[in-house]
């Protein structure tokens, strides 16, 4: 069995708090329910594909989730030049479809251990960069589509991100074991 990190609680958002700290309450929510949706499961599982023709997969989603924090955080925000980790030129969607083809790592367990690692570390560095603005108004180092984007819109993307993924997650979860929630 998959040696899983452990599953931060999820802590509903306040009801009533400033922006900033409500849009980071949101997306730590987010990023939670994900890796709740995760827990519990093995590698095989979590590998498992949603329906023919689609690669959707739980081990996709965390993959595509590493990238998406990694592009938004340290690409747009920080301007960092980091290399994609499971896409590239020739198989942009290497997160979901490259499943399996691990050569690094075939053994699976091994394979997914390595990818949650991967997740969570991502996420203390989305954190540690955000850290660094004081407004929800500062932008970017880099440019998206030729614009800079404030951290304002980089945490609302990213809570929709999140959302939309999570639920593709929890409707693969009912499907590999029957667990189901919110």
């Amino acid at each position: 069995m998959t040696e899983f990190p452990p599953v931060p609680d999820r802590v509903d958002p306040p009801f009533r708090d400033g922006e900033r700290a409500g849009v980071e309450a949101w997306l730590e929510f987010h990023r939670a329910t994900l890796l709740q949706k995760c827990a519990g499961l093995s590698a095989e599982q979590l590998g498992e594909r949603s329906v023919p023709p689609s690669s959707l997969s739980l081990r996709g989603l965390v993959r595509h989730m590493t990238e998406v924090e990694r592009s938004w955080f340290r690409r747009v925000l920080a301007g960092q030049q980091v290399q994609p980790l499971y896409y590239g030129p020739d198989d942009e969607d290497g997160d979901f479809d490259a499943i399996g083809r691990d050569t690094d790592h075939p053994d699976t367990d091994t394979a997914v251990a390595r990818e949650l690692a991967a997740f969570t570390a991502e996420l203390e560095v989305s954190r540690a960069l955000a850290a660094e603005h004081e407004s929800l108004d500062d932008v970017g180092a880099a440019l998206r589509r030729g614009e800079r984007v404030s951290l304002r819109w980089i945490y609302l993307h990213m809570i929709e991100e999140y959302a939309r993924h999570n639920g593709h997650a929890d409707l693969l979860r009912e499907r590999i074991d029957g667990a189901t929630g919110d």
